[in-house]
């Protein structure tokens, strides 16, 4: 049988150095010098960007806690979980909650960790936490800005036809719900 390559070691890619080329507190773009194995050295863009959490809160009647916002880069409307870049020193958990918060005026119950991903692992750097939760309270108005758009429970039993419908775009998102509709949900915790 030939093997899949999958979990065999293969040999490291050389990197000889970075040099920035911009830096702010939301990204960085680097050059990256690197050697893979039998091929010409070369420099590759990298894009770093901060870490980021996005919550799943699903309430008793399998609805999901979600937000329709406008998007400049894509030009749409989507909607999207609650989520956003981790503050210095802040983990992700912490991060989680602080955007359903912010971002829909709900605090949710307990969330767990799910997975951790990269949404473009060959160019961009930037690990994405996905939590899920069950519950949560409303304890204040959404913060305004850009963070606002519309709050609304939608039932799970309608994600698959706004995916199929191209309403849902956001990785974190997609990938979230995508969990939730293949594995469940753990029930509410008292």
């Amino acid at each position: 049988m030939a093997s899949s390559g999958v979990n065999e070691p293969s040999p490291a890619w050389r990197v000889h150095g970075e040099r920035s080329i911009y830096e702010d507190r939301w990204v960085t773009l680097s050059r990256v010098d690197i050697e893979p194995p039998g091929v010409e050295r070369f420099e590759h863009h990298v894009v770093r960007l901060n870490s980021a959490a996005i919550a799943a809160v699903v309430d008793s009647r399998d609805r999901v806690l979600m937000l329709r916002r406008y998007r400049f880069v894509p030009d749409k409307w989507a909607w999207e979980l609650p989520g956003g870049l981790l503050d210095p020193g802040e983990d992700a958990a912490g991060t989680a909650a602080r955007e359903v918060e912010e971002e829909t005026g709900w605090r949710p119950h307990a969330l767990r960790r799910v997975l951790t991903y990269q949404p473009i692992i060959g160019m961009v750097d930037s690990p994405h936490v996905i939590f899920v939760g069950r519950g949560a309270d409303l304890v204040t108005e959404p913060e305004g800005g850009e963070e606002s758009g519309e709050v609304a429970w939608i039932p799970l039993e309608a994600v698959r036809d706004l995916i199929a419908k191209g309403e849902i775009l956001s990785s974190g998102t997609l990938l979230a719900l995508l969990h939730i509709l293949a594995f469940g949900i753990e029930p509410e915790q008292p």
